[in-house]
């Protein structure tokens, strides 16, 4: 699919396998993307499903994302299922939970850091919970529930990165005035704190 809309691809469309999301500044502008959408499908012998396309929607769902004039937001039913996670008995239980979250590391300002003892916790041959796991996963939860909706990238504006280090970590923010695009973080292996 991306070899058939590449020369559209973060100009108004985007693609992961097949699911195509056309994006416009205004109606003129959406319904003129559509009309090359929809030719590009019918020259390459594609089609829509219609029960699974929204057209001219402000607000959308895509890829476990809700992508709005407002910026890009976690999807609604996986804040919830952040929230409502209870706390890892097993390492199964642990991967579920980091792997969740970790999927949403841009939302997070300080993810690596935060999530360091959880994922440390997966490193070593037993399971052994304490309460600096307890801390460590109330803190990713609460940083995960009141995640900011990122901003959506201006090309024609001024980007900002504001970058921090520490003796065990580093981190980023990429953002446009004062709304942040995404943040970036790693928790710095022993090797690299030296």
């Amino acid at each position: 699919m991306n070899e058939v809309f590449k020369g559209l691809l973060s100009r108004f469309v985007l693609v992961f396998f097949d699911d195509i999301l056309v994006y416009s500044c205004n109606w003129k502008d959406h319904l003129y993307h559509l009309e090359i959408v929809l030719r590009i499908l019918k020259q390459h012998q594609l089609y829509a499903k219609l029960s699974k396309c929204a057209f001219g929607v402000k607000e959308v769902e895509y890829l476990g994302h809700t992508l709005s004039g407002d910026g890009v937001a976690m999807d609604n039913s996986k804040l919830a299922a952040v929230k409502n996670w209870v706390q890892p008995k097993n390492i199964k239980q642990s991967r579920g939970f980091m792997g969740l979250t970790g999927y949403y590391r841009r939302f997070v300002k300080n993810y690596a850091m935060l999530a360091a003892p959880l994922i440390d916790l997966l490193k070593k041959d037993a399971f052994i919970w304490t309460e600096e796991d307890t801390l460590a996963f109330d803190k990713l939860k609460e940083a995960m529930i009141s995640a900011p909706v990122l901003a959506l990238p201006n090309f024609k504006e001024i980007f900002i990165l504001e970058t921090d280090a520490s003796g065990t970590g580093i981190g980023s923010v990429l953002s446009q005035g004062l709304h942040p695009i995404a943040y970036f973080s790693k928790k710095l292996s022993l090797r690299m704190q030296k």
